[in-house]
């Protein structure tokens, strides 16, 4: 081989390795961006293991955990067989997702949540903007527990669906897609299984499975302070897909597209303050990553 064709061969395979890394690298503007959801997937994986299994993170995968608290009051969930199942598979999905998204980033440790009966209990409180006598308990049974549940992958989605469009790295851009299709999964199986019984009263508040979600919608809405992003089950029919129907097993704007959300707006929503630099809710302590810790500073 002559020395001219040996050293067009070593250019070309310089060449060519260099595109490939560039193809699979994370542009430095798209490491926040994909950090931040972790916040809600140690939520909604924590949440799930343990409203199925009794136990979370910290036996399924603690190296996941990279050393952050366990979390306060989570417990097993007193769940039918079916709905046990589903959010059992929720579960590994979530861990699933925690580990795709440390496979493309550093991440950071589980941050403090709180998950107990009181943290939802004063969450449907603000939503009523009363007191429920009793409290709201999540755990108590399968229809509480998807009330609860209905709080959580909606808002991990629209993040996703908000991230999206900064988004410049074709890893992140496929990353994120793969994580939102899973996600708007669950919430729509979420909100199937609670359409079946819109119209049930949720005991002993003689209030239906339909204004449940409304109100919870409503404070998401508020919480948020960026308009109308948020729906429940059963809402006037001038909102309804194409403006015809007063049914919504699937949230959208008029276009029946999905609604997006900023980062600033998430820890609004999942502190429980509608402020950022405020803690508390599901995060008492905050939440975590540089997006989240720039508001804590």
């Amino acid at each position: 081989m002559s020395l001219k064709i040996a050293s067009l061969l070593l250019f070309l395979l310089v060449v060519y390795t260099t595109e490939a890394a560039d193809t699979n690298a994370v542009p430095d503007s798209d490491l926040d961006l994909l950090e931040f959801p972790l916040n809600l997937e140690y939520l909604e994986a924590e949440f799930f293991l343990y409203g199925s299994l009794g136990y979370g993170l910290d036996r399924v995968a603690p190296n996941l955990t990279m050393g952050g608290p366990t979390p306060i009051g989570a417990t097993k969930a007193n769940l039918d067989p079916v709905v046990n199942d589903i959010i059992l598979q929720f579960a590994y999905q979530e861990v699933g997702h925690l580990r795709a998204i440390k496979n493309t980033v550093k991440g950071f440790p589980r941050p403090q949540l709180d998950l107990s009966k009181e943290s939802f209990a004063k969450t449907m409180d603000k939503a009523f903007r009363r007191t429920l006598d009793p409290p709201f308990d999540p755990y108590a049974n399968s229809i509480n527990y998807l009330i609860a549940s209905y709080l959580v992958p909606y808002v991990g989605l629209t993040g996703y669906v908000g991230a999206s469009p900064r988004l410049q790295g074709a890893v992140s851009k496929r990353l994120v897609a793969g994580l939102l299709g899973v996600e708007s999964g669950q919430d729509a199986v979420i909100r199937g299984l609670l359409y079946e019984r819109a119209r049930e009263e949720v005991l002993p508040y003689n209030i239906t499975v339909a204004e449940f979600t409304n109100r919870i919608s409503k404070l998401r809405n508020r919480l948020g302070n960026a308009g109308w992003k948020d729906e429940g089950l059963i809402i006037p029919k001038a909102r309804g897909a194409e403006g015809r129907i007063n049914g919504n097993v699937l949230a959208g704007d008029e276009y029946s597209v999905a609604f997006d959300r900023s980062p600033e707006e998430i820890l609004r929503i999942v502190y429980g303050s509608g402020d950022e630099r405020a803690p508390g809710g599901f995060y008492p302590k905050g939440g975590d990553g540089a997006i989240a810790r720039s508001y804590l500073a």
